[in-house]
């Protein structure tokens, strides 16, 4: 009974052991697998690429494309171009006559096309706008009617002016009034001032010789 339980226990710790094993061995794999796969690629792409060759053509083009990037043009080839004049065919080609039903714009004497005239206004009803009209200009005051024919000179050197007015004259000094109408002003040797009341307008008058 004794020898039967050592050898079940002996048969434990092997199997033990070969299961320690056989994960030791897996856990190894998977850890190479994953770090030791890894530097590779990093290997791979460290490696330098060549350049492609190119090898230049007729013409300093390469055998890729053109000097630059694209493609080459084709090259076309004017062996079957026949530059003769055919008139027989221009002539047809000029007797061909325009046969549309409008007007035909490339004849000058053809008939204009005819417009009807709307009937009525683009706005029918529309009221009519009467514009502002400017005020009329008031009307220029008259002449005033009187002529500064002379002047004297009293002892206070103040000056006193001669009118005439149709046959009457007049002689006054600065501030008085002639004919109920003409306010006198300034009095100088060359003409005078005068205020025509009526119509508030002042003007001068020269002095005129008989």
């Amino acid at each position: 009974m004794a020898l039967a339980l050592g050898a079940e226990k002996k048969g434990q710790v092997y199997l033990v052991i070969v299961l320690f094993a056989f994960i030791l061995g897996f856990g190894g794999w998977q850890i190479y697998k994953t770090f030791g796969g890894s530097s590779a690629p990093s290997a791979v792409a460290a490696r330098p690429v060549a350049a492609p060759t190119i090898k230049p053509t007729a013409g300093g083009r390469t055998a890729s494309g053109s000097a630059s990037t694209g493609p080459d043009a084709q090259k076309l080839s004017n062996a079957g171009i026949d530059p003769a004049l055919h008139l027989a065919e221009l002539a047809q080609t000029e007797q061909v006559e325009y046969l549309g039903t409008g007007r035909n714009i490339f004849s000058a004497a053809s008939e204009p096309v005819h417009i009807e005239a709307p009937a009525a206004g683009p706005r029918p009803g529309q009221a009519h706008v009467n514009l502002p009209q400017l005020p009329p200009e008031p009307p220029r005051p008259p002449a005033i009617d009187l002529k500064y024919f002379g002047y004297s000179q009293a002892k206070d050197r103040s000056l006193q002016a001669f009118f005439i007015h149709g046959d009457d004259i007049f002689v006054a000094r600065s501030g008085e009034i002639v004919n109920h109408r003409y306010k006198v002003g300034a009095i100088m040797p060359g003409s005078v001032q005068i205020t025509d009341l009526s119509y508030n307008n002042t003007q001068s008058l020269p002095l005129q010789a008989n």
